[in-house]
C-alpha cells in the first residue's frame, strides 16, 4: 500500500516527458505506459542521487568555502557512495529524492533565495510527509541568520552615520550646546543603545541562556523584516497543518501499520548508527580525549549531565523499545537480524548499549558545537527526535537526511587530507563485497583527487 505523497511519481512523469517529448505532445497515456519500465523507473533515482552529489559539493563549499573544491568534491562523492543511500539510489523509492530536496531547499535558504527555498521545501514534503520538520528546522535557523545579518548591517550604517555626526557636531559644538543642551543626554539613555548593540555581538558567549536571549532580541529587532522574509515557509507550514488536519494524521495510506508511536529509543539508535558511521571520528583516541578533558573541566555540570543522560537513555530502552511487527516478520532486512541477534540475545543486552547511545550522542554533540552555536545544536536534536521519535519502525534509511547534516557540519571535514582515508573507512568500512575483496573504485576516486 502506498504511504507516502506521490512527488517521486511526479518527477518520473517529468524524468519520461522529457526522454520522450512526443509522447508528451500527442497526450497519448498509454505511450508512457510503454516507456515506464522497471528500469527506467528506477534510474529516476540515479539522476537523484547525482544531484545530492552536487548539491553536497555546493553546500560544502557554502558552508566551509576554505575546504576548497577538491575536498569538497572529494566528500560529496563520499556521501553519494554511504551504503543505505547507494543502495536506494537503484531502488524506486523516496528516500533519494527525498534527501536531494532537503539539500536543495538548504543550499537556497543559505543563499537567501528564501521563496525557491520554501518551494523545494513544500516538494520535499511531497515525497516525504516528515521533511515538513526540516523545513522548520531551516527556516528557524535561517532567520536567525537573517536577523544577525540585518543587526550587522544596521551597526555598519550606525557607526557611518555617527562618524558623520562627530564631524558635524565639532563645526557647531557651541551652536549645539546651546539649542539642546539636553539632546546627547536624551541619545544615551534610550534602552536600546545601538553602541552597546555592537559591543555586545563581539562578544563569545558562553551561557546557553544568553544565546537565547541574544537570538531573540535580534529576532525582535528585526521582526517584521525577517517576517516578510521568511513568509513562504510560513505559507507552506499552513497548508501542511491544513492538510494533516483534513487527513486525520500525518500517515498515508495503512495508517493501522504506521501509528504514531513514543520510540524514544529510536533516539538513541539513530546516535549509535552515525557515530559507527563516522566511527574513526567518534571513538578515536583524540575525540575521546576531548570528551574526557570536558568531563574533568566541568566535573559537577558533566557529573549531572552523563547521570540525567544514563537514566533517560535506560527508562526509554526499558519503555519505549517498539517492535514493529514489520521488524519481527521481514528478514530481508538488517535491522531484522541486528534485533534478533544484537539487542535482543539476552534481556541484558539492551541495557548493556545504554553506555555507548550515551557516549554516541556526546561525541555528536560535542563534534556539532565545535563549529555550530548551541541554539544550532539543540534545535538539530530536537528535529532529530521529532522526525524519529513518532517512527515504530526501525529503519537506518530513515536516519540518512539527519547524517548529511551532521557530516556537512562536522568540523572535521577542514582538518587535514589524513580525515579523507578515516571518513572512507567509516563510510564504507562495514561493507563486504563479493569474494571477500573490498572494491577499491571509491580508494582510486579518491587518489586520482589527490585526497
Amino acid at each position: 500500500m502506498i504511504t507516502t505523497p506521490p512527488g517521486l511519481y511526479y518527477i518520473s512523469l517529468a524524468y519520461v516527458a522529457s526522454l520522450f517529448p512526443g509522447a508528451w505532445a500527442s497526450r497519448i497515456a498509454e505511450a508512457f505506459d510503454a516507456f515506464c519500465t522497471t528500469a527506467l523507473l528506477r534510474s529516476t533515482n540515479v539522476i537523484m542521487a547525482m544531484a545530492c552529489g552536487v548539491l553536497v559539493h555546493d553546500l560544502l563549499l557554502c558552508i566551509r568555502p576554505e575546504i576548497g573544491k577538491r575536498k569538497a568534491t572529494a566528500f560529496a562523492i563520499l556521501v553519494t557512495l554511504y551504503p543505505i543511500h547507494w543502495f536506494f539510489t537503484f531502488l524506486y523509492y523516496t528516500d533519494v529524492a527525498s534527501l536531494a530536496a532537503v539539500l536543495a531547499m538548504y543550499l537556497s535558504c543559505l543563499k537567501k533565495q528564501f521563496w525557491v527555498s520554501a518551494a523545494f521545501g513544500a516538494f520535499s514534503i511531497l515525497l516525504r510527509q516528515t521533511n515538513v520538520i526540516w523545513m522548520i528546522f531551516f527556516a528557524a535557523n535561517g532567520a536567525i541568520a537573517h536577523a544577525q545579518y540585518l543587526n550587522v548591517k544596521d551597526n555598519v550604517s550606525y557607526k557611518n552615520s555617527e562618524l558623520t555626526d562627530e564631524s558635524v557636531s565639532k563645526v557647531s559644538d557651541s551652536d549645539n550646546k546651546s539649542a539642546a543642551p539636553g539632546l546627547r543626554k536624551r541619545r544615551n539613555s534610550n534602552p536600546i543603545n545601538k553602541r552597546e548593540v555592537v559591543a555586545e555581538s563581539n562578544k563569545m558567549y558562553t551561557s546557553f541562556t544568553k544565546e537565547i536571549w541574544d537570538a531573540i532580541f535580534k529576532l525582535w529587532n528585526s521582526k517584521w523584516e525577517v517576517l516578510i522574509a521568511f513568509i513562504p515557509f510560513a505559507m507552506v507550514l499552513v497548508v501542511c497543518v491544513a492538510f494533516i488536519t483534513w487527513n486525520g494524521g500525518i500517515v498515508l495510506g495503512a495508517k493501522e501499520a504506521h501509528v504514531v508511536s513514543p520510540h524514544f529509543a529510536q533516539l538513541l539508535y539513530f546516535g549509535l548508527v552515525s557515530a559507527a558511521a563516522l566511527l574513526p571520528w567518534h571513538f578515536s583516541p583524540s575525540q575521546v580525549y576531548d570528551l574526557f578533558h570536558w568531563c574533568r573541566k566541568n566535573k559537577t555540570y558533566s557529573f549531572f549531565s552523563i547521570l540525567i543522560a544514563l537514566g533517560t537513555s535506560l527508562f526509554s530502552v526499558h519503555f519505549f523499545s517498539i517492535a514493529h511487527p514489520y521488524l519481527l516478520a521481514d528478514n530481508r532486512h538488517y535491522t531484522f537480524y541486528i534485533w534478533r541477534k544484537v539487542i535482543q540475545v539476552h534481556w541484558m543486552m539492551k541495557y548493556i548499549l545504554v553506555p555507548i547511545y550515551v557516549y554516541s550522542w556526546f561525541s555528536i554533540v560535542n563534534i556539532l558545537g565545535k563549529s555550530q552555536t548551541r541554539v544550532w545544536v539543540l534545535s538539530f536534536v530536537l528535529s532529530v527526535a521529532l522526525v524519529l521519535v513518532p517512527a515504530p519502525l526501525v529503519e537506518f534509511r530513515y536516519y540518512t537526511i539527519p547524517l548529511v547534516i551532521l557530516v556537512l557540519h562536522s568540523p572535521m571535514i577542514n582538518h587535514s587530507d589524513g580525515n579523507m582515508s578515516l571518513a572512507h573507512r567509516g563510510l564504507f568500512g562495514n561493507l563486504v563485497y563479493r569474494n571477500g575483496e573490498e572494491a577499491n573504485s571509491s580508494v582510486q576516486i579518491l587518489k586520482s583527487l589527490n585526497c
